[in-house]
């Protein structure tokens, strides 16, 4: 017997000699994706709004309506994205 000799429990993803059970690679959904998609683009907003937010009283006094205005129009493109995910049921589970 040697110690190099290729065992069928050598073979096997885990050397320590329990059994595994259960499929090694489980099917996810592709909701889980989605959800991590829609996930991430809503989050980058804050990214934008948070120095926006910051700098907004300092800059009121030079050009407060342009800065809100593109503001606004930036939270409106993401509440219209917002409304098209729900539209498409992109939250929705049980579909």
């Amino acid at each position: 017997a040697s110690w190099g000799a290729p065992r069928t429990i050598k073979n096997t993803p885990y050397e320590c000699g329990m059994l595994p059970e259960g499929e090694g690679n489980a099917r996810m959904s592709v909701k889980f994706y989605l959800v991590a998609m829609l996930f991430i683009l809503f989050d980058i907003e804050v990214v934008f709004l948070y120095p926006w937010a910051v700098v907004y009283k300092d800059m009121l006094a030079e050009n407060a309506a342009l800065i809100f205005g593109a503001m606004i129009s930036f939270l409106g493109i993401l509440f219209v994205g917002y409304l098209y995910a729900l539209k498409k049921r992109a939250f929705d589970w049980r579909s």
